[in-house]
Order: C-alpha cells, then sequence, then structure tokens
C-alpha cells in the first residue's frame, strides 16, 4: 500500500483520534491534543479506546467540572519509560504507566462548546500525579494562539490559584459518595521543559508497543 492510498483513505473514513492523529511535526514543542471534556461538562467523557468514538464514562457525582480543556495527546502511552520516569524523579520504585495516552489540559479564554475536536497547544508544565502506584501524569498547556494564556511559556507562569484549581479538580474527580477515596497523588508539579521530557517518552513508549504507524503499510519482504 502506497503513502498515496494512505492518503486517500483518510478522505473516506475518519481517523482514530489516538492512533490515527499525528501529535504534531513539531511535538514535544507544540502538540496536537485532542480534546475530550470542556469546562461545561458534568459528566466525564473519554475515548473508547477499541472504537475510537467517544464515550460517557461516568456521571460526576460532585459538582467538579473541569476547569480547562481536558483530553490527550495523539500516539503517546504512558507505559514503561514514563513510569520509570516517573520513579527516577520521585526516587520510588514500582511505578508503572497506566496504559493511557498521556492527558493533557489545555488553557484558553475562548468558550468552546463541545469536545472531540483538535487544537494546537504549547506544553508549559505538568502535574506528576500518581494512581494507585501508576504514573498518570497531567501535561499542562495553552492553547496555541490564545490572546489571554498563549504568551505563557513555563509553569511559573499561571497564577497559582489557578494551578490550585487544577489540582483540586485531579484530586477529587474520581470522588465518590459513600466510597473510600481513591489513593490519588500529585507528587510534583514540574515546568515547561520536564513537561516536554515526559512527552516524549510517552511517545517512544507508545512507538514501543505500537511501532510506527507507516509500519503497517511498508511492503512485505
Amino acid at each position: 500500500m502506497t503513502p498515496s492510498l494512505t492518503q486517500a483513505l483518510g478522505l473516506f473514513f475518519q481517523a482514530h483520534p489516538w492512533h490515527g492523529v499525528s501529535p504534531g511535526e513539531k511535538s514535544p514543542d507544540i502538540v496536537t491534543s485532542y480534546i475530550e471534556m470542556v469546562p461545561t461538562d458534568a459528566v466525564k467523557y473519554e475515548v473508547d479506546k477499541a472504537t475510537g468514538i467517544l464515550k460517557l464514562d461516568r456521571p460526576q457525582r460532585y459538582s467538579n467540572q473541569p476547569p480547562c480543556l481536558y483530553g490527550f495527546i495523539p500516539r503517546t502511552l504512558c507505559d514503561t519509560r514514563v513510569g520509570e520516569h516517573c520513579g527516577q524523579r520521585l526516587g520510588r520504585t514500582g511505578i508503572s504507566g497506566d496504559g493511557d495516552p498521556i492527558d493533557i489540559c489545555v488553557l484558553t479564554e475562548k468558550p468552546i462548546q463541545h469536545g472531540a475536536v483538535l487544537v494546537e497547544a504549547l506544553p508549559i508544565g505538568g502535574f506528576r500525579m500518581i494512581d494507585g502506584n501508576q504514573a498518570d501524569d497531567k501535561i499542562i498547556a495553552v492553547l496555541k494562539g490564545d490572546s489571554v494564556y498563549g504568551g505563557w511559556r513555563d509553569i511559573k507562569d499561571v497564577p497559582q490559584p489557578l494551578i490550585d484549581r487544577l489540582r483540586h479538580y485531579f484530586l477529587t474527580y474520581k470522588a465518590m459518595p459513600d466510597a473510600p477515596t481513591p489513593p490519588v497523588e500529585i507528587a510534583e508539579t514540574y515546568d515547561a521543559a520536564e513537561a516536554k521530557v515526559t512527552i516524549t517518552k510517552s511517545i517512544e513508549d507508545y512507538r514501543a508497543k505500537y511501532g510506527q504507524l507507516t509500519d503497517l503499510f511498508a511492503p512485505s519482504r
């Protein structure tokens, strides 16, 4: 199958948002991000891994809603390299990746009304989040060209109240009434340079498990 034919297939079939979309030619400096949730969502949406269709995962039982655009970076995977890097940074052992694409929060002043959209974002930092001894990093980014937040280049540019709001959301969004609080912690808040290292490792994890997309169409020998 030639590259031109693979491109032609894209005219007839919608790409899987995890496997069929590039993280961007300029990643990790500028990353393509698939948005699953927006701040007005009162239920949690996430992509169904098998079909690529956005599905309702669960209602939000409490009044917490995502304070920004929230989704993931295509063709990334939080796996061995991300888990080992997390453990090295924190001086811990036994931390693995959670097996999902790496999550991203995209800050913008624009009122984007729904998910299932692609945006370009500039990573400026992140949270080293641990969920049940699994690395579950949350990259923090700004929407490319945003008139209010687009000039931010590092986590130190973000006002502390906004950082606190993001932290509170991720520490409570899995809480359920009459159930034990999930063992979630944010062990580190890191800068833009470390966010790019983490993204790079997640891209390497993806390629180690799934290979390059072009490998699927390489002629047999």
